[in-house]
């Protein structure tokens, strides 16, 4: 990795933030493509988020992303927030402009797709409903990227479900909500199983779910990597089902930010994979 004193900056603020894997696969891509540029972990407490984010321009950075608690406040403290990160409500990508502006965006939706494509690559949202398990700001940016892909209908299921309706009416479109106990039914005749709560992620409760109704043909992704294979996929995988995991998204979506500070596209690839799989500890 070269830095010199013409270096690019970018960076993740979070709080904390020692737990951010996007050092390390932007760092990936700074050495494999020899960039003259740093990214760095910014930890920033809420108080200080506004003048933080502020001072960024002064410093030279050409951006930022955005991990918790700060992914909504960010939101309202750009100054142009642009269609995807309203619609999910959250930025996770800020571009400082030449004139100093600071642009949002929201890249949880391109990641997600990105990687059902590479996982998947006969697989198409059109092809029939989508079920997403959970409520939270993933499943908002997962169904926000399958009504634009051409899902017929998401089926939206939480385990309260007023989480869910919310997202169904901000939203609208071809967006259904079950209840929690109608999860199994809810899988007939669905192109696409996803799922978006923390069940079944490493130290949480498991996730069950009973895939029976499911299609044979239908793919089901688990946006959880640690564990990379959960319960979930392996059952999938049984049961003969096509299943992908959920680091792909994490990687997939850290491309356009890369690309808009550094002005170069990077690639996801198995070294990629590799070098994150083996900070997660699970090489």
């Amino acid at each position: 990795m070269t830095i010199t004193g013409r270096a690019r900056l970018a960076g993740v603020m979070g709080w904390p933030v020692a737990h951010s894997l996007s050092p390390v696969l932007h760092g990936h891509w700074l050495e494999t493509l020899g960039i003259d540029g740093a990214y760095v972990p910014l930890p920033v407490a809420p108080d200080d988020f506004a003048q933080v984010l502020a001072a960024l321009p002064r410093m030279g950075f050409r951006g930022v992303n955005v991990t918790v608690p700060h992914k909504e406040t960010a939101l309202a403290a750009v100054d142009h927030a642009d269609a995807p990160a309203r619609r999910v409500g959250a930025v996770n990508t800020i571009v400082v402009g030449d004139d100093g502006r600071l642009t949002g965006t929201n890249t949880d939706g391109f990641g997600f797709l990105e990687n059902l494509k590479d996982g998947a690559p006969g697989w198409t949202a059109a092809a029939g409903p989508a079920v997403v398990l959970g409520a939270g700001g993933a499943a908002r940016a997962v169904v926000v990227a399958l009504i634009d892909a051409g899902a017929p209908e998401v089926r939206l299921v939480n385990r309260t479900r007023a989480r869910a309706e919310r997202i169904a009416a901000d939203l609208g479109g071809p967006v259904t909500v079950r209840d929690w106990d109608e999860r199994a039914a809810a899988l007939g005749g669905a192109n696409l199983l996803v799922n978006t709560t923390t069940l079944g992620m490493t130290g949480k409760a498991p996730l069950t779910m009973d895939l029976a109704a499911l299609p044979g043909d239908a793919l089901v992704n688990d946006i959880v990597y640690a564990p990379l294979e959960t319960d979930l996929l392996a059952a999938a995988r049984a049961r003969g089902n096509a299943a992908v995991d959920g680091l792909g998204m994490l990687l997939h979506q850290a491309r356009p930010g890369f690309e808009a500070w550094f002005g170069q596209a990077p690639k996801v690839t198995a070294g990629l994979r590799d070098r994150v799989l083996a900070r997660l500890g699970q090489d």
